[in-house]
């Protein structure tokens, strides 16, 4: 008896591990005993879902609504940046401003842009951090976002101004003043008080000086007007070693050679201290022909007699003799 009844195991455990291997419960096979109390429900609890909510869980029914699930909370928005009207925002936007810089200076947009970049970043690295903080805030971003301004060597004096702003927008130093003084104007015309209460160093507020008068400030398209013919004859008058020669003045210099170089190295000294200088040809060892002219006006304006008069003067501290 005992025999018969562990074969009956043996083969109730062949017929189980069948059962299974076909995906069914061995008790719907009868291949167990009890078949009754096999806990079916288990299939049908994981199909249902989780349990209904008792009296500790949760519920929207009951209390309110359900605390939401754990997860990473929302992104902060980011504080919208100040548009025309906020006080200490720059009026107009990156291309009007930009814009405004090229038609005062006499270039395309891509380098009025280069050229107007460069200022801000220098001008911004020239002032104490309160100031710099605020000028960074108040011009358009797109003015300062590409080159670190940490990268930017600070410059109180004026040669050392332009010399950076020459190196960051690939310009001579003549041409980054002229991009320089182009920018600010352009910054004072959209917020004058901002530019005004800027505490900026006393060897760079030549840059924000206007044109000397005669000729108007600016033309119609933003650049320096052309000296009227009354304006022109009475400037010359005050240039005796100068002659108007198109939309330029020429002064010709005739010394000995070692007095030449002096003369010339000095009026060399004059473009690196002020970014601007006279174009020079030296047509012999002890002559050479001094031009001045505006980049931006093809014309005689008032920048360019103040630069001829700047040239008179250099030639005179070098202490060299002269002929007409």
């Amino acid at each position: 008896m005992r025999k018969q009844m562990e074969g009956d195991n043996q083969r109730r455990r062949v017929l189980a591990r069948q059962a299974r291997e076909r995906g069914r419960q061995p008790s719907s096979d009868a291949a167990t005993l009890g078949a009754s109390k096999q806990l079916t429900h288990l299939d049908r609890g994981k199909r249902a879902g989780p349990p209904p909510a008792g009296v500790h869980k949760p519920d929207s029914s009951r209390g309110g609504p359900m605390p939401p699930s754990a997860g990473r909370p929302p992104a902060a928005r980011p504080a919208p940046r100040p548009g025309p009207g906020t006080p200490g925002a720059i009026g107009l936007g990156y291309r009007e401003l930009v814009g405004d810089v090229s038609r005062r200076t006499g270039v395309d947009f891509r380098e009025a842009k280069v050229g107007a970049e460069a200022t801000v970043l220098v001008l911004a690295r020239a002032l104490a951090e309160a100031d710099r903080q605020r000028l960074l805030r108040a011009v358009p971003v797109s003015l300062h976002d590409v080159t670190p301004i940490d990268g930017v060597e600070p410059h109180r004096d004026l040669p050392g101004f332009l010399t950076e702003v020459a190196r960051i927008s690939g310009r001579t130093p003549e041409q980054a003043r002229y991009q320089a003084e182009a920018t600010m104007a352009a910054l004072a015309a959209r917020d004058g008080r901002l530019v005004a209460s800027l505490g900026v160093p006393e060897g760079l507020r030549d840059l924000l000086e206007p044109p000397a008068a005669g000729g108007g400030l600016v033309g119609t398209t933003g650049a320096d007007a052309p000296l009227t013919a009354d304006e022109l004859r009475a400037a010359l008058a005050d240039l005796p070693y100068w002659s108007a020669r198109g939309p330029a003045l020429s002064r010709s210099i005739a010394l000995p050679p070692s007095n030449l170089d002096r003369v010339l190295d000095r009026i060399d000294q004059l473009r690196r201290d002020t970014g601007r200088g006279p174009t020079i040809a030296r047509e012999t060892s002890s002559s050479a022909v001094l031009t001045v002219r505006s980049r931006q006006t093809d014309a005689v304006t008032a920048r360019v007699v103040d630069l001829a008069h700047r040239v008179d003067d250099a030639i005179e501290e070098a202490g060299a003799g002269m002929a007409g």
